[in-house]
């Protein structure tokens, strides 16, 4: 794993002892000795977490913090406060200032280097999928960014394995109008609870009596359903060599008892503003994803999503031997439609017949719109004969119910001619396949309209 760690402290020689530890793992190590230069390094190059001093001149950590999770531009970008102050009132001001971690000094070598593998995958992850936004189309991510998810009034639906009472009463107590807590005190109903359930946090206490809370950890890392949800373990005294262990796994955080109050809402909040922000990300990029190859007018799919999908089932029919056809189905004299009702007439009329197509066609079926008033319907595992009795059904149910346009429901009559045609045996391929059936649609065309015709070959 190798990444860019941006060391700030004013002491070159606390500098240089990070530095060291950090290049023997094979990281690219930046530096800083104040503030300032921190936050410009931040802004001007890829850095992949900070590890930051708390105590500097003129500018605190806290303030660094809080001006680079404040900017859109670095926000995404984690940051670890290193101190000797050692108060939990300084972890929680650390946290609130939007750290994403808090580490007293002398850093345990361990403790460190498994914080930033944990927070550097993190941040691949952050990368990979605000690259997919930016790069498919513009989907206002600056301001995705600096949103405060922190201070967003839901409250964080968290789920608690722990299955000793009094240690459940605690944080039922401290989290009480602060978060949408389940408990569970199985282990293994507890696995199944997280994967059925979406939670924005897991919390497992280490205090099982006959079962290891690792294992748990990893069962939910390996599931799709909860590889992306924060686990936050709860560990004892003397358990470091566990909580190592269980960041190696894929923990997001851990709390030392006895557990405080402040700390505990502070990370807690640390985690679900992250989950938020990359759930945004997804549904950002999913949304792209489905925009691209959608029709925005009628929901059909568009022909961009024909062209690449259209070769699959292409194949995949002459792979099988089993039949497959194709119609396109044009609306006649659309354009006396648009002169006569204007754009958003002919936008009415688009949207029912694309609302009647769907009707008629089988959820297998790739109904979409090829383009202005073209439509093609792909049909898997539907010969000539059937397709053309389709195409047929489909003709009728537009002729026989006229098309209303308008707020006064005026109607209109609406008809549509229609091309037919099927996968050869022996050779044969799509740009073949789909030039018969435009040759058909060009015949329904010229021989009057409001017909069917199926070319065979």
């Amino acid at each position: 794993m190798t990444a860019r760690i941006l060391v700030v402290d004013d002491i070159p020689a606390n500098v240089r002892l990070l530095e060291v530890r950090l290049l023997a793992e094979y990281f690219e190590v930046l530096t800083a000795t104040n503030g300032p230069d921190a936050i410009e390094t931040c802004e001007n190059g890829k850095v992949d977490v900070v590890l930051l001093d708390v105590m500097m001149p003129d500018m605190d950590g806290f303030e660094v913090c809080r001006r680079l999770k404040s900017d859109p531009a670095t926000s995404h970008i984690p940051v670890v406060m290193i101190t000797a102050l050692d108060q939990v009132s300084d972890r929680v001001r650390g946290l609130e200032a939007g750290a994403d971690d808090f580490l007293t000094k002398p850093v345990n070598d361990l403790q460190l280097m498994t914080r930033v593998k944990s927070l550097v995958r993190l941040k691949s992850l952050t990368d990979e999928l605000r690259l997919r936004a930016s790069t498919t189309r513009n989907i206002g991510i600056e301001e995705l960014l600096s949103r405060n998810f922190a201070s967003e009034d839901t409250a964080p639906k968290v789920l608690l394995i722990d299955e000793r009472k009094s240690s459940v009463e605690r944080i039922q107590k401290m989290l009480l109008d602060r978060a949408d807590l389940d408990v569970i005190g199985d282990p293994h109903a507890g696995f199944f609870q997280a994967a059925e359930t979406s939670y924005e946090c897991v919390m497992i206490a280490t205090a099982f009596a006959d079962f290891d809370p690792l294992r748990l950890c990893s069962q939910l890392r390996s599931l799709d359903r909860t590889r992306f949800v924060p686990i936050i373990l709860l560990a004892e005294e003397g358990e470091e060599e566990r909580i190592i262990r269980g960041l190696e796994l894929g923990i997001n955080d851990y709390l030392m008892r006895p557990i405080d109050q402040q700390e505990l809402t502070a990370r807690l909040r640390t985690q679900v503003r992250r989950k938020r922000y990359n759930d945004q990300l997804r549904a950002s990029v999913t949304q792209t994803i489905e925009m691209a190859v959608t029709d925005g007018l009628t929901g059909l799919h568009n022909r961009r999503y024909l062209d690449s999908h259209l070769q699959t089932l292409f194949d995949r029919a002459v792979a099988r031997r089993r039949p497959l056809s194709v119609m396109i189905t044009d609306l006649d004299r659309f354009k006396s439609i648009n002169d006569a009702y204007g754009h958003d007439g002919g936008d009415e009329v688009l949207r029912e017949f694309a609302r009647r197509l769907r009707k008629n066609v089988r959820g297998i079926d790739l109904a979409c719109r090829f383009g202005g008033e073209e439509f093609v319907v792909v049909m898997p595992d539907t010969d000539g004969a059937v397709a053309e009795k389709v195409a047929e059904r489909i003709r009728a149910e537009i002729a026989q119910k006229p098309f209303a346009i308008g707020a006064d429901g005026k109607t209109i009559e609406v008809t549509v001619s229609v091309g037919v045609s099927s996968v050869l045996k022996g050779v044969d391929t799509v740009a073949a396949l789909m030039k018969r059936a435009d040759l058909a649609l060009y015949e329904a065309k010229s021989g009057g309209r409001n017909r069917v015709v199926a070319k065979a070959a």
